[in-house]
């Protein structure tokens, strides 16, 4: 089955930063694209959502972003892929967008739609050498202190231990993705292995490269976890992403810094009024006791964990 693709409008760059998600996501993606289009104003890159089913919601307020809507058919390519409870086939859409796009984009720089977009030079990354390697991306976090650990994955995959990325900002280079036929693989192992799979495109992406992948600073993918967000404030990140299921837009237990949630907040009731982020609910000082845990957490990391920052002296720097 031929990947189809019906856009909005035409292209009007040779690069593209690209978000592929649907439902309330999109809606999340839409702030990380205003924060672009605000730091770029004169911006030499396109940014698009990219969906498989109907074509979410743009209300008037937020047109002059210029986001740049487009339709993926990908037919029954991923049938036969695991899906967890409640999941669509738009978990894997990422992995069709080379293909999709090859007729208009060289690069693409994907993000998922829980991403915190707060500084940072979108067009400089989008032309980093990446070297012979089609897909440039930052480390897992699970793998930030402990670089030689074994994903479980690879584990129940037999596959040797290596770097693994987190697949939610990846930097492609549409030519080499679809050369090496990356996308072939991924469906095939996914398919294969469909009874041992854990989570989704992530797994199949990483056990199909193997480590062939060039590594990003995590200034570009800051992985928000109990162990890393007071480093996030000393380094100031340019893209935070909300990984695992706790999101600020739903943080009833008071374990994020109140800034998120009131620009979510600010977000959603300006542009979706009828989907609103509810209030702070419980005050970061009122959980001490995850204040505790996660003090001692980030006391624990501290030496590996500027270990792994020093590998990048700044922020466009490139390990490949």
């Amino acid at each position: 089955m031929a990947i189809l693709l019906e856009a909005s409008t035409p292209p009007r760059a040779e690069r593209a930063i690209v978000f592929a998600c649907d439902g309330q996501y999109a809606r999340y993606a839409m702030l990380a694209a205003e924060q672009i289009a605000r730091l770029h104003p004169a911006r030499d890159f396109d940014i698009c959502l990219c969906y498989m089913d109907d074509r979410p919601s743009e209300p008037a307020s937020l047109a002059h972003l210029g986001v740049r809507y487009c339709r993926v058919t990908a037919g029954d390519l991923f049938d036969g892929l695991r899906l967890d409870p409640g999941r669509t086939q738009v978990v894997y859409l990422r992995l069709a967008l080379p293909a999709a796009f090859a007729g208009e984009y060289r690069r693409l720089l994907y993000l998922d739609g829980d991403v915190f977009v707060q500084g940072g030079d979108f067009g400089a990354l989008l032309g980093v050498d990446l070297g012979s390697h089609a897909i440039g991306a930052v480390r897992d976090n699970s793998q930030w202190r402990t670089p030689a650990r074994r994903p479980k994955q690879f584990k129940v995959l037999g596959v040797e231990g290596a770097p693994y990325f987190n697949a939610g900002v990846m930097l492609i280079d549409v030519a080499g993705f679809n050369a090496q036929g990356i996308l072939g693989s991924c469906v095939r192992i996914g398919r294969e292995n469909r009874d041992v799979m854990i989570r989704h495109d992530q797994n199949l992406l990483n056990a199909t490269l193997k480590g062939d992948w060039a590594e990003l600073s995590p200034r570009w993918n800051w992985q928000y976890t109990w162990a890393s967000r007071l480093f996030e404030a000393m380094e100031d990140a340019n893209v935070v992403h909300f990984i695992g299921p706790r999101k600020p837009w739903k943080d009833e237990r008071g374990e994020f810094p109140l800034r998120f949630k009131r620009a979510y907040r600010a977000f959603m009731a300006a542009h979706f009024p009828d989907h609103p982020v509810g209030p702070d609910g419980t005050l970061p000082h009122e959980n001490p006791a995850f204040l505790r845990r996660m003090l001692v957490k980030h006391l624990l990391a501290l030496g590996k964990t500027c270990a792994y920052l020093d590998r990048f002296p700044d922020d466009l720097t490139v390990v490949r």
